[in-house]
């Protein structure tokens, strides 16, 4: 069976969620100090639709503190926001 079928083979997690990523670096297009939700990563292009939930990455440096909502963070992420004086802010 395996021989007549090979391209069947795996597992497809029907659950899995898929997250629209945002590095740090492509934070720095806001001015300093502001404040990011998805709306205004919408407005500036960065994402596509508001259907997925987002996750920051930690690629890249901040210049500043910000105020950072989304759904996920990344460790190096919310350490990286922290640093800068920045806060962030689950959904």
């Amino acid at each position: 069976m395996t021989k007549s079928m090979p391209m069947l083979r795996g597992f497809t997690n029907i659950f899995r969620q898929e997250y629209a990523e945002v590095n740090l670096d492509t934070l720095s297009r806001f001015p300093i100090g502001s404040r990011i939700a998805p709306e205004s990563l919408k407005e500036k292009g960065i994402l596509k639709n508001l259907k997925q939930p987002i996750k920051i990455l930690g690629n890249g440096k901040l210049d500043g503190p910000f105020t950072v909502i989304a759904h996920r963070f990344s460790k190096s992420a919310r350490a990286a926001i922290e640093a800068a004086g920045g806060t962030t802010e689950q959904i």
